[in-house]
């Protein structure tokens, strides 16, 4: 049996920034996945750990022996309950992966870590080929770590008992609630290797999906009545998002009354988003009216963060070109770079959707089209005999 997993992707609607400084956030899944393919051997002379990055061209491998005898002595693992990499296995499971050679170009090595980590803590030294390949672009702010450790994990727990999802249907399947905390968590652990200190909201999105309103530590999850699209353009500029963020905490020490009214702000906005997208949408009228109104919301979400310092020549290039069309964009995530979402009502023209990103592609950027809160992770199985 070959297990498949998918996890999506996630974008902010609103309240980047501002949420780090108590505002609300509002986060949503988007409908572009990370797939992982666990494959267990079956062949008794197979000592193997096999990890394929497809898009990324690398083939990693590992003897399951070799594995073991490197990381510290434990009490054994339990896969119902996520525990976090201590120094000691942290060191042991980094020196793994350095053996490998691994070009930085293609992939940070913790990527590589955080695999190791969920592979032996869950499955433990079995023979296997697992492959990963992913719709979201690495390191552009739209949660791509985050649903590779959810995807991971989530093929690993369904790999162990296949019978509580129903293996013998086809499709994907939905884990249910209690396995999706399980799961959520193991992710989180994933994502602790990844990221140190992570705030728990990406895994959580790609996790149960839908939409999430954040506010000083609570998470609420929303049920959209919205189908809202967007276009997704990737400016492929990196950024230091740890610099960005402290560049908005220098920028609040300097101007606090200035800066409070700002955060104040985009708690409104955040908070009016959250109304609109879980207020019943009856006929097309209501439809296209709630999507002006978030378009607005949307255009001042974008104001507040130039306030903030965290635009960028890039972001508002696509700002303008989308303009021309009457749509209306905004930067997601840190900001200076990365993405930028722009809304994509539903009585929109594909003809006009081709135009803009024609023209957007045209500057060297990356298009990509989503629906906006739909499925967490779900898992597939295929018989291999």
């Amino acid at each position: 049996m070959e297990v498949t997993a998918r996890a999506p992707g996630k974008i902010i609607l609103s309240g980047e920034h501002a949420v780090v400084h108590g505002s609300t956030a509002v986060v949503a899944s988007i409908d572009l996945y990370t797939f992982v393919s666990l494959r267990l051997s079956t062949s008794e002379n197979d000592c193997t750990l096999r990890l394929l990055l497809k898009d990324v061209g690398l083939e990693l491998s590992w003897d399951v022996g070799k594995i073991k005898a490197a990381l510290p002595e434990s009490d054994g693992f339990d896969s119902s309950t996520p525990t976090t990499c201590t120094r000691e296995f942290s060191e042991a499971i980094s020196a793994l992966v350095a053996e490998q050679n691994i070009p930085e170009a293609k992939i940070g090595p913790a990527g590589i870590s955080a695999f190791l980590w969920l592979y032996t803590s869950i499955r433990g030294f079995e023979p296997a080929t697992v492959v990963v390949k992913s719709e979201l672009p690495l390191g552009s702010g739209l949660g791509s770590s985050a649903a590779l450790s959810v995807a991971l994990a989530a093929a690993l727990l369904a790999s162990l008992s296949p019978g509580s999802l129903d293996s013998s249907k086809q499709g994907w399947l939905d884990f249910e609630d209690d396995k999706l905390d399980l799961l959520n968590r193991w992710a989180f652990e994933g994502e602790k290797i990844l990221h140190g200190k992570p705030s728990g909201i990406d895994n959580t999105v790609s996790t149960y999906g839908s939409i999430i309103e954040f506010k000083s530590g609570n998470l609420t999850m929303i049920k959209s009545n919205l189908p809202l699209k967007m276009l997704i353009t990737n400016t492929k500029v990196e950024r230091n998002t740890k610099a960005l963020v402290a560049g908005v905490s220098e920028r609040t020490l300097r101007h606090p009354e200035a800066m409070a009214s700002v955060f104040r702000a985009m708690d409104s906005i955040s908070t009016e988003f959250s109304m609109l997208i879980q207020s019943p949408a009856t006929d097309e009228l209501a439809i296209t009216e709630n999507e002006k109104k978030i378009a607005e919301l949307m255009e001042m979400n974008q104001g507040l963060l130039q306030c903030l310092g965290v635009s960028h020549a890039v972001i508002e290039t696509v700002l303008r070109t989308t303009l021309k069309y009457k749509l209306t964009s905004k930067l997601t995530g840190a900001g200076a770079g990365g993405c930028v979402l722009t809304l994509l009502p539903s009585l929109l023209s594909g003809t006009l959707v081709d135009k803009v990103i024609a023209e957007l592609e045209s500057c060297g950027f990356q298009c990509l089209i989503a629906g906006i809160g739909g499925k967490g992770a779900q898992v597939s199985f295929i018989s291999t005999s």
